[in-house]
Protein backbone atom coordinates (compact mmCIF):
# COMPACT_ATOMS: atom_id res chain seq x y z
CA UNK A 1 0.00 0.00 0.00
CA UNK A 2 1.41 3.68 -1.12
CA UNK A 3 1.97 5.70 2.33
CA UNK A 4 -0.12 8.55 1.16
CA UNK A 5 1.22 11.27 4.06
CA UNK A 6 4.65 10.54 2.53
CA UNK A 7 3.83 11.58 -1.04
CA UNK A 8 1.97 10.48 -4.04
CA UNK A 9 3.42 11.14 -7.52
CA UNK A 10 0.52 12.35 -10.06
CA UNK A 11 2.09 14.33 -13.43
CA UNK A 12 5.74 13.88 -14.34
CA UNK A 13 6.97 15.38 -18.00
CA UNK A 14 7.15 12.33 -19.68
CA UNK A 15 3.34 12.37 -19.61
CA UNK A 16 2.86 15.40 -20.80
CA UNK A 17 3.11 15.92 -24.99
CA UNK A 18 5.10 19.27 -26.23
CA UNK A 19 3.06 21.59 -27.58
CA UNK A 20 5.43 22.37 -30.25
CA UNK A 21 8.09 20.51 -32.15
CA UNK A 22 10.80 22.31 -31.11
CA UNK A 23 10.10 22.64 -27.33
CA UNK A 24 10.79 19.97 -24.95
CA UNK A 25 8.78 19.45 -21.65
CA UNK A 26 11.11 19.72 -18.60
CA UNK A 27 8.55 20.35 -15.81
CA UNK A 28 5.39 19.73 -14.39
CA UNK A 29 4.56 21.41 -11.25
CA UNK A 30 2.95 23.75 -9.67
CA UNK A 31 -0.81 22.80 -9.87
CA UNK A 32 -4.00 24.84 -8.40
CA UNK A 33 -6.08 22.03 -7.39
CA UNK A 34 -10.22 22.29 -6.33
CA UNK A 35 -12.93 20.22 -6.09
CA UNK A 36 -15.48 19.94 -9.17
CA UNK A 37 -19.57 19.89 -7.99
CA UNK A 38 -19.34 16.32 -9.70
CA UNK A 39 -16.46 15.61 -6.42
CA UNK A 40 -13.54 14.77 -8.78
CA UNK A 41 -10.44 16.85 -8.46
CA UNK A 42 -9.18 19.10 -11.38
CA UNK A 43 -5.90 20.63 -11.34
CA UNK A 44 -4.35 23.15 -13.28
CA UNK A 45 -0.52 21.64 -13.56
CA UNK A 46 2.00 24.17 -14.60
CA UNK A 47 3.96 22.92 -18.13
CA UNK A 48 7.45 24.17 -18.16
CA UNK A 49 8.97 23.83 -22.08
CA UNK A 50 12.37 24.71 -23.17
CA UNK A 51 13.85 25.14 -26.64
CA UNK A 52 15.49 22.20 -27.78
CA UNK A 53 17.87 24.11 -29.95
CA UNK A 54 19.43 26.89 -27.19
CA UNK A 55 21.93 28.09 -29.61
CA UNK A 56 24.27 28.11 -32.58
CA UNK A 57 27.64 29.69 -33.94
CA UNK A 58 25.57 33.81 -34.51
CA UNK A 59 21.99 33.79 -31.85
CA UNK A 60 20.87 32.14 -29.16
CA UNK A 61 16.99 31.18 -28.95
CA UNK A 62 14.07 32.08 -26.49
CA UNK A 63 10.17 31.53 -27.36
CA UNK A 64 7.49 33.90 -27.17
CA UNK A 65 4.15 33.94 -27.01
CA UNK A 66 2.64 35.77 -30.41
CA UNK A 67 -0.58 34.71 -30.69
CA UNK A 68 -4.37 36.49 -29.40
CA UNK A 69 -7.02 34.26 -29.84
CA UNK A 70 -5.33 30.42 -29.93
CA UNK A 71 -1.71 29.17 -29.30
CA UNK A 72 1.12 30.29 -31.11
CA UNK A 73 4.51 30.21 -30.41
CA UNK A 74 7.30 31.96 -31.82
CA UNK A 75 11.29 31.03 -31.47
CA UNK A 76 13.20 34.56 -31.40
CA UNK A 77 16.77 34.70 -32.06
CA UNK A 78 19.14 37.18 -30.28
CA UNK A 79 22.87 37.91 -32.09
CA UNK A 80 25.40 36.36 -29.57
CA UNK A 81 26.97 40.08 -30.36
CA UNK A 82 24.23 41.60 -28.08
CA UNK A 83 24.57 38.80 -25.51
CA UNK A 84 26.99 38.95 -22.18
CA UNK A 85 26.47 35.38 -21.19
CA UNK A 86 24.08 32.63 -21.51
CA UNK A 87 22.75 29.66 -19.93
CA UNK A 88 20.43 26.73 -20.03
CA UNK A 89 17.48 28.44 -18.77
CA UNK A 90 18.11 32.00 -19.81
CA UNK A 91 19.86 35.00 -21.85
CA UNK A 92 21.77 37.81 -20.09
CA UNK A 93 21.99 40.60 -22.32
CA UNK A 94 24.78 43.70 -22.72
CA UNK A 95 21.89 46.28 -21.44
CA UNK A 96 21.26 43.55 -18.42
CA UNK A 97 17.53 42.25 -19.65
CA UNK A 98 17.09 39.21 -19.91
CA UNK A 99 15.07 36.54 -22.04
CA UNK A 100 13.81 32.99 -20.68
CA UNK A 101 14.96 29.77 -22.72
CA UNK A 102 11.86 28.37 -21.65
CA UNK A 103 8.20 29.29 -21.89
CA UNK A 104 5.22 27.73 -19.34
CA UNK A 105 1.50 27.51 -20.21
CA UNK A 106 -1.25 25.93 -17.79
CA UNK A 107 -2.63 22.01 -18.63
CA UNK A 108 -5.96 20.86 -17.29
CA UNK A 109 -5.69 17.19 -15.06
CA UNK A 110 -8.80 15.49 -14.00
CA UNK A 111 -8.43 13.25 -10.83
CA UNK A 112 -10.87 10.79 -9.61
CA UNK A 113 -13.03 11.49 -6.14
CA UNK A 114 -10.03 10.21 -3.43
CA UNK A 115 -7.68 13.04 -5.60
CA UNK A 116 -5.01 10.62 -5.79
CA UNK A 117 -5.42 8.78 -9.35
CA UNK A 118 -5.18 10.88 -12.25
CA UNK A 119 -8.64 10.64 -15.01
CA UNK A 120 -7.61 12.48 -17.66
CA UNK A 121 -4.81 14.81 -19.09
CA UNK A 122 -5.53 17.51 -21.99
CA UNK A 123 -3.61 16.82 -24.70
CA UNK A 124 -3.11 20.68 -25.56
CA UNK A 125 -2.14 23.81 -23.40
CA UNK A 126 -5.77 24.73 -21.44
CA UNK A 127 -4.77 28.16 -20.58
CA UNK A 128 -1.27 30.47 -21.88
CA UNK A 129 -0.24 33.58 -22.61
CA UNK A 130 -0.68 35.88 -25.71
CA UNK A 131 0.65 38.42 -27.47
CA UNK A 132 -0.62 40.92 -26.05
CA UNK A 133 -0.88 39.44 -22.05
CA UNK A 134 1.58 37.37 -20.30
CA UNK A 135 3.52 36.21 -23.65
CA UNK A 136 6.57 35.25 -22.01
CA UNK A 137 4.24 32.14 -20.23
CA UNK A 138 1.90 32.04 -16.97
CA UNK A 139 2.69 30.05 -14.09
CA UNK A 140 1.85 29.13 -10.77
CA UNK A 141 -1.73 29.33 -10.90
CA UNK A 142 -3.69 29.00 -7.40
CA UNK A 143 -7.84 28.64 -7.62
CA UNK A 144 -10.19 28.87 -5.29
CA UNK A 145 -14.27 28.50 -5.78
CA UNK A 146 -16.16 31.79 -4.28
CA UNK A 147 -19.70 31.58 -4.49
CA UNK A 148 -20.56 29.85 -7.89
CA UNK A 149 -17.48 31.42 -9.53
CA UNK A 150 -13.69 29.89 -9.92
CA UNK A 151 -11.20 32.72 -9.56
CA UNK A 152 -7.89 31.76 -10.17
CA UNK A 153 -4.62 33.60 -9.76
CA UNK A 154 -1.58 33.39 -11.68
CA UNK A 155 2.01 34.56 -12.07
CA UNK A 156 2.40 36.40 -15.84
CA UNK A 157 5.33 37.17 -17.34
CA UNK A 158 5.74 40.02 -20.19
CA UNK A 159 8.56 42.12 -21.77
CA UNK A 160 7.07 45.03 -20.20
CA UNK A 161 5.65 43.85 -17.00
CA UNK A 162 8.13 41.90 -15.78
CA UNK A 163 6.90 38.92 -13.62
CA UNK A 164 3.20 40.06 -11.94
CA UNK A 165 0.40 38.23 -11.20
CA UNK A 166 -2.65 38.61 -13.05
CA UNK A 167 -6.96 37.26 -12.02
CA UNK A 168 -9.16 35.01 -14.34
CA UNK A 169 -12.73 33.74 -13.99
CA UNK A 170 -14.30 30.69 -14.51
CA UNK A 171 -18.40 29.15 -14.06
CA UNK A 172 -16.42 25.36 -15.36
CA UNK A 173 -13.11 25.66 -14.91
CA UNK A 174 -12.91 25.39 -18.81
CA UNK A 175 -13.49 28.93 -20.26
CA UNK A 176 -11.53 31.17 -18.55
CA UNK A 177 -12.02 35.37 -18.19
CA UNK A 178 -8.82 36.95 -17.89
CA UNK A 179 -9.07 40.80 -16.06
CA UNK A 180 -5.01 41.25 -16.36
CA UNK A 181 -2.54 42.57 -13.67
CA UNK A 182 -3.65 43.39 -10.04
CA UNK A 183 -0.38 42.84 -8.19
CA UNK A 184 2.44 44.61 -9.99
CA UNK A 185 6.25 43.91 -10.67
CA UNK A 186 7.59 40.89 -8.37
CA UNK A 187 4.79 40.70 -6.28
CA UNK A 188 3.95 36.56 -6.35
CA UNK A 189 2.93 33.55 -4.41
CA UNK A 190 -1.19 35.18 -4.44
CA UNK A 191 -4.17 33.54 -2.66
CA UNK A 192 -7.53 34.93 -1.57
CA UNK A 193 -9.56 33.68 0.48
CA UNK A 194 -12.91 31.59 -0.10
CA UNK A 195 -15.13 34.16 0.84
CA UNK A 196 -15.40 38.03 2.06
CA UNK A 197 -14.38 39.28 5.26
CA UNK A 198 -16.42 42.13 6.94
CA UNK A 199 -17.66 42.51 3.49
CA UNK A 200 -14.45 42.57 1.40
CA UNK A 201 -12.29 40.32 -0.48
CA UNK A 202 -9.08 38.98 1.11
CA UNK A 203 -5.43 38.02 -0.83
CA UNK A 204 -1.92 37.34 0.93
CA UNK A 205 1.07 37.94 -1.68
CA UNK A 206 4.79 38.23 -1.80
CA UNK A 207 6.21 41.18 -2.92
CA UNK A 208 9.92 40.84 -3.27
CA UNK A 209 12.62 43.01 -3.31
CA UNK A 210 16.50 43.82 -3.13
CA UNK A 211 16.76 46.21 -0.01
CA UNK A 212 14.94 44.29 3.03
CA UNK A 213 15.15 45.91 6.93
CA UNK A 214 12.95 42.81 8.08
CA UNK A 215 13.12 39.27 8.17
CA UNK A 216 11.00 37.65 4.99
CA UNK A 217 7.01 37.76 5.58
CA UNK A 218 3.74 37.55 3.70
CA UNK A 219 1.68 40.98 2.99
CA UNK A 220 -2.06 41.16 3.35
CA UNK A 221 -4.33 43.20 0.71
CA UNK A 222 -8.57 43.76 0.79
CA UNK A 223 -10.36 44.70 -2.37
CA UNK A 224 -14.36 45.50 -3.60
CA UNK A 225 -14.11 43.45 -6.59
CA UNK A 226 -11.50 41.72 -6.98
CA UNK A 227 -9.33 43.36 -9.26
CA UNK A 228 -8.57 46.24 -7.88
CA UNK A 229 -6.89 45.98 -4.53
CA UNK A 230 -5.55 48.09 -1.44
CA UNK A 231 -4.99 48.31 2.51
CA UNK A 232 -1.81 46.44 1.67
CA UNK A 233 0.05 45.44 5.13
CA UNK A 234 2.68 43.45 5.98
CA UNK A 235 2.30 40.11 7.87
CA UNK A 236 4.34 40.31 10.98
CA UNK A 237 5.12 37.05 12.14
CA UNK A 238 6.68 37.44 15.61
CA UNK A 239 8.32 34.26 15.36
CA UNK A 240 12.38 33.80 15.72
CA UNK A 241 12.50 30.93 13.17
CA UNK A 242 12.04 33.51 10.29
CA UNK A 243 15.13 34.96 10.50
CA UNK A 244 16.73 31.36 9.42
CA UNK A 245 14.56 31.45 6.16
CA UNK A 246 15.82 33.24 2.94
CA UNK A 247 12.12 33.58 1.44
CA UNK A 248 8.56 32.25 2.68
CA UNK A 249 4.86 32.90 0.83
CA UNK A 250 1.47 31.97 0.75
CA UNK A 251 1.25 28.38 -0.93
CA UNK A 252 -2.48 27.38 -0.83
CA UNK A 253 -5.88 29.11 -0.52
CA UNK A 254 -6.68 29.38 2.69
CA UNK A 255 -9.30 26.98 4.68
CA UNK A 256 -11.87 27.83 6.88
CA UNK A 257 -11.59 25.85 10.40
CA UNK A 258 -13.74 25.98 13.48
CA UNK A 259 -10.49 28.10 14.88
CA UNK A 260 -9.78 29.70 12.19
CA UNK A 261 -8.16 29.96 8.62
CA UNK A 262 -5.80 27.64 8.16
CA UNK A 263 -2.93 28.75 5.59
CA UNK A 264 -0.14 26.02 4.27
CA UNK A 265 2.43 28.53 3.07
CA UNK A 266 6.25 28.22 1.96
CA UNK A 267 9.81 28.40 3.30
CA UNK A 268 13.07 28.44 2.13
CA UNK A 269 16.39 27.74 3.87
CA UNK A 270 19.45 27.97 2.46
CA UNK A 271 23.25 25.99 3.46
CA UNK A 272 25.99 25.84 1.78
CA UNK A 273 23.96 27.33 -1.07
CA UNK A 274 22.13 24.56 -1.88
CA UNK A 275 18.07 25.90 -1.19
CA UNK A 276 15.65 23.32 0.90
CA UNK A 277 11.66 24.34 0.20
CA UNK A 278 9.23 22.79 2.90
CA UNK A 279 5.75 23.39 3.83
CA UNK A 280 4.57 24.82 6.93
CA UNK A 281 1.10 25.74 8.40
CA UNK A 282 -0.24 29.14 10.75
CA UNK A 283 -3.67 29.64 11.87
CA UNK A 284 -4.98 33.34 11.24
CA UNK A 285 -8.13 34.82 12.80
CA UNK A 286 -11.29 34.17 10.95
CA UNK A 287 -12.88 37.92 11.59
CA UNK A 288 -8.99 39.46 11.35
CA UNK A 289 -6.59 37.00 8.86
CA UNK A 290 -3.92 39.58 9.59
CA UNK A 291 -3.65 38.26 12.92
CA UNK A 292 -1.45 34.74 13.31
CA UNK A 293 -2.44 33.24 15.91
CA UNK A 294 -0.42 29.82 15.47
CA UNK A 295 2.67 28.65 13.25
CA UNK A 296 4.40 25.12 12.72
CA UNK A 297 7.43 23.97 12.36
CA UNK A 298 7.61 22.73 8.43
CA UNK A 299 5.26 19.76 8.07
CA UNK A 300 6.04 18.83 4.71
CA UNK A 301 9.58 18.38 3.73
CA UNK A 302 11.39 16.77 0.66
CA UNK A 303 11.70 13.04 1.50
CA UNK A 304 11.40 11.33 -1.99
CA UNK A 305 14.05 11.06 -4.54
CA UNK A 306 11.55 13.20 -6.89
CA UNK A 307 11.97 16.11 -4.48
CA UNK A 308 15.72 15.86 -3.61
CA UNK A 309 17.39 15.46 -7.10
CA UNK A 310 19.19 19.16 -6.61
CA UNK A 311 17.34 20.71 -10.00
CA UNK A 312 19.33 24.03 -9.68
CA UNK A 313 20.67 23.48 -6.68
CA UNK A 314 17.39 23.01 -5.03
CA UNK A 315 15.70 20.73 -2.81
CA UNK A 316 11.66 21.20 -3.19
CA UNK A 317 8.22 20.41 -1.54
CA UNK A 318 6.23 23.83 -3.17
CA UNK A 319 2.35 23.36 -1.94
CA UNK A 320 0.08 25.39 -3.84
CA UNK A 321 -3.39 23.62 -4.13
CA UNK A 322 -5.30 22.11 -1.02
CA UNK A 323 -8.69 20.00 -0.83
CA UNK A 324 -10.60 18.86 1.79
CA UNK A 325 -10.81 14.80 1.51
CA UNK A 326 -14.13 13.24 0.83
CA UNK A 327 -13.34 11.88 4.54
CA UNK A 328 -13.77 15.24 6.35
CA UNK A 329 -10.64 14.08 8.04
CA UNK A 330 -7.87 14.55 6.01
CA UNK A 331 -6.01 16.84 3.70
CA UNK A 332 -5.13 16.94 -0.29
CA UNK A 333 -1.89 18.62 -0.36
CA UNK A 334 -1.37 19.05 -4.25
CA UNK A 335 2.95 20.27 -4.70
CA UNK A 336 5.25 20.53 -7.29
CA UNK A 337 8.52 18.11 -6.36
CA UNK A 338 11.88 18.91 -7.56
CA UNK A 339 10.63 21.63 -10.06
CA UNK A 340 10.46 19.00 -12.10
CA UNK A 341 6.91 16.93 -10.93
CA UNK A 342 3.54 17.44 -9.17
CA UNK A 343 2.36 15.31 -6.78
CA UNK A 344 0.25 15.19 -3.34
CA UNK A 345 0.19 14.29 0.20
CA UNK A 346 -2.77 13.20 2.13
CA UNK A 347 -2.42 14.62 5.70
CA UNK A 348 -5.34 14.07 8.52
CA UNK A 349 -6.15 17.70 9.22
CA UNK A 350 -6.32 16.42 13.33
CA UNK A 351 -2.40 16.25 12.73
CA UNK A 352 -1.40 19.43 11.15
CA UNK A 353 -3.78 21.20 13.89
CA UNK A 354 -1.58 19.55 16.74
CA UNK A 355 1.41 20.39 14.98
CA UNK A 356 0.17 24.70 15.64
CA UNK A 357 2.04 26.67 18.54
CA UNK A 358 1.13 29.68 20.08
CA UNK A 359 2.53 32.56 18.77
CA UNK A 360 4.10 34.60 21.49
Amino acid sequence: MINTEKGVLLVTPKMIKPSSKKLMVIGTINPAAVRRDDGKVVLYVRVIERVKVLENEKYCYAPRMVGEKRYKLKIDKFNKKNINKSSDFDILFKDNTKRLTFISHLRKVVLDESGLRVLSIDKKPTFYGTSSDSELGVEDPRIVKINEQYVMTYVSLSKEENISTSIAFSKDLEKWDKKGIIFGEQDKDVVIFPEKIKGRYVALDRPESNFQFSSPHIWIAYSKDLISWGRLKSMETPNKENKFYWRMGAGCPPIKTERGWLLIYHTVKSKEKIYTYYGSAALLDLKNPAKILYKSKPILAPINEYELKLYQKKRIVFPTGIVLDKNKKDLLIYYGGGDVVTAVRKIPLKKIMSSLKKVK
